[in-house]
């Protein structure tokens, strides 16, 4: 079995694989012909990869998220590992392989993650603050075992939210003993609930992201979540005017910073600024990260990263 991983130009391979992404596409020729544009996946990551002259069968047969057989050749396209697929079929009974093994996932059980989250929740001091919390995480409380954080950029994978969500109370922790003046209730909350409502603004099996819901689409996670602090106050007898509920909504509204990467506000607290930060700094070095177990360790640089510029991180030997 060769790993996605493992690959390196003109490897000829077989090996078990998930269909992550499908799309039937046509060559520019005279006719035009159909053909498969995928993206193959297992635990080590994913690569682009083709399979030419597609047959009616064919396009009835496979579909996202199939666990397939595949015999292929790895080659560089546009200086980018890609895939040319010689065989692909759907994997059987008999190949005794289990749709988990092919899916990258936290490193830490989902059990633990959500269990970590909800005592950080419990241990949040102000009784109303706490409540709001608990109501928000109890409308995703199952989602949270498998959901990913995001489609593509960060902690894209089965429990990558939760993941995210502890990664992020860790440095908070540590922010709240180095910076005093930052309330700890707040920065606990507003790590919970900053993106709380991913699940409800993905559609998502096994950790894999296959589209954005109607609500995602329309409302997207900051609002709803911004929703869901309103609702738990309405439900907990909180007045909607509170400084709690008030702060509350804006650690949610303000934590993507600007407009263009949808927050309707900037953060104007200090608990807000520190939540940004704590969020983008655990989002990029996710990214840096998963994009060097990703790559072959003979490579000196990563693919390009689009969530830091499209920049490249080089594998440093010290």
């Amino acid at each position: 079995m060769t790993l996605i991983k493992q690959l390196s130009p003109q490897d000829e391979f077989t090996g078990y694989y998930l269909l992550r992404e499908l799309a039937i596409k046509q060559t520019n020729g005279n006719p035009p012909k159909d053909y498969f544009d995928i993206v193959l996946g297992d635990s080590s990551g994913q690569l682009s990869a083709k399979f030419w002259d597609v047959s009616t069968t064919d396009k009835e047969t496979f579909f996202p998220m199939a666990l397939v057989k595949v015999r292929g050749i790895a080659h560089l396209y546009r200086e980018k590992l890609q895939i040319k697929i010689t065989k692909i079929r759907l994997v059987n009974d008999s190949d005794g392989v289990s749709l988990t093994d092919y899916i990258r996932s936290a490193p830490i059980r989902p059990v633990d993650l959500v269990h970590t989250i909800k005592a950080a929740a419990a241990d949040i001091v102000d009784s109303e603050v706490s409540a709001i919390v608990a109501f928000c995480i109890g409308k995703v409380e199952d989602k949270l075992m498998h959901y990913p954080a995001a489609k593509t950029h960060h902690h894209a994978y089965f429990a990558g939210l939760a993941y995210h969500m502890v990664r992020m109370l860790e440095i908070g922790e540590f922010l709240c003993r180095q910076r005093p003046f930052l309330n700890p209730d707040l920065i606990k909350a507003g790590i919970i609930l900053h993106d709380i409502a991913k699940p409800e603004e993905m559609i998502s099996e096994f950790g894999v992201v296959s589209d954005y819901s109607v609500q995602g689409k329309l409302i997207g996670h900051i609002s709803l979540a911004a929703n869901w602090i309103t609702e738990a106050a309405i439900r907990c007898g909180i007045p909607l005017e509170s400084e709690k509920v008030l702060n509350l909504q804006h650690l949610v509204l303000s934590h993507h910073n600007l407009g263009e990467w949808g927050s309707p506000v900037q953060p104007q607290t200090a608990e807000a600024v520190a939540l940004h930060h704590i969020d983008a700094m655990d989002a990029k070095l996710q990214m840096v990260e998963d994009a060097l177990d990703t790559t072959p360790e003979t490579e000196e640089w990563t693919p390009f990263i689009r969530g830091l510029e499209n920049k490249a991180v080089y594998r440093t030997k010290l």
